[in-house]
């Protein structure tokens, strides 16, 4: 039941985030200070906050529909996770990039993966 509860937060978190940065990329510059200066750069703010968080979205609901999908849904949100968490600490102490909404994402990312890998270690041991 943990499982489940953790990918329905996770669908409500990354699937409307994804469509709504689809529709209206232009919220990020005030968010997080990400903008486009071309019709292409705009394409690009759709399809990676909007198509690929939306994506997240859509596997974290079948993860929780379907419990045989849950274990290999775990295991991509904690990649995703991890790469994300990483990636932006890493970016930020190259760019001295700390701000709030740079906090606040890596503290979602962190406690996402910290949630994916329990997760993960308790459904194995209780298979065990």
């Amino acid at each position: 039941m943990p499982t489940r509860i953790f990918l329905i937060v996770s669908t409500l978190v990354w699937l409307p985030y994804g469509v709504f940065c689809f529709f209206q990329p232009g919220f990020l510059e005030g968010a997080a200070g990400v903008t486009s200066l071309s019709p292409t750069g705009s394409t690009e703010l759709r399809a990676m906050y909007g198509g690929l968080q939306a994506s997240l979205g859509v596997a974290s609901l079948l993860g929780a529909a379907r419990a045989s999908f849950a274990p290999t849904v775990l295991r991509m949100l904690a990649w995703v996770f991890g790469g994300l968490a990483s990636s932006r600490l890493l970016g930020a102490a190259l760019d001295d990039g700390w701000s709030a909404y740079t906090g606040s994402a890596l503290g979602f990312e962190f406690l996402g993966l910290g949630a994916c890998l329990w997760l993960l270690r308790s459904s194995a041991e209780a298979r065990a």
